[in-house]
């Protein structure tokens, strides 16, 4: 298995399902820190200028709407976010998988509220189309630890690195001294858990 390491000139950032409402379903992990990792993945995308990619499914409904302080972090992508009707695949959806197509990136970085639905299917599909996927499973989390579990390694055997968003950061930093891991840096903290 040979490992491929992405950059902010190479890889995309694909946010699902980070809803209110939806947030709340989850029990594998605390809630503040899953958001506080999530939002830190769109700020260091935000910092790098690399496509970020957001997507909500129901947002008038239970699943509420997305992190209103993603419309702060990004507002370019929050208002060109993927608005679905029902559709469980991310990639299923026409306009998900064209805003993907459009990023003109082929390494995506994957975290979707709930590993277990919302990460594990637009996964699976995007590895079946040739997409080198690493999935972020601490910026999501499932119904039960045994979901969670499941689901990544499900994921894992088909192909998709599993990585943390600490992980994340520094790969895309390469160097603390460069001028990503000047950017990236002040991120780290927000990480730290109080």
């Amino acid at each position: 298995m040979s490992i491929t390491h992405f950059t902010a000139a190479d890889a995309a950032v694909l946010l699902i399902d980070h809803q209110v409402g939806t947030m709340s379903w989850v029990r594998s992990t605390d809630l503040e820190g899953l958001t506080t990792r999530a939002l830190t993945l769109a700020r260091a995308a935000a910092a790098l200028k690399m496509p970020l990619v957001l997507t909500s499914s129901e947002e008038e409904n239970v699943q509420g709407p997305l992190l209103a302080e993603l419309a702060e972090i990004a507002p370019a992508a929050f208002a060109a976010r993927v608005r679905r009707r029902g559709v469980v695949n991310a990639m299923d959806d026409p306009a998900f998988a064209a805003a993907v197509r459009a990023t003109d990136r082929r390494n995506l970085i994957i975290a979707g509220v709930t590993n277990d639905v919302c990460t594990v299917f637009p996964t699976l599909t995007a590895l079946e189309q040739g997409y080198q996927v690493q999935v972020v499973a601490d910026a999501g989390g499932s119904l039960t630890a045994d979901a969670d579990a499941i689901a990544v390694r499900r994921m894992e055997r088909a192909g998709a690195d599993i990585v943390g968003t600490s992980q994340v950061l520094a790969q895309l930093a390469g160097n603390w001294t460069s001028p990503a891991g000047q950017l990236v840096m002040p991120l780290t903290a927000s990480l730290i858990p109080t």
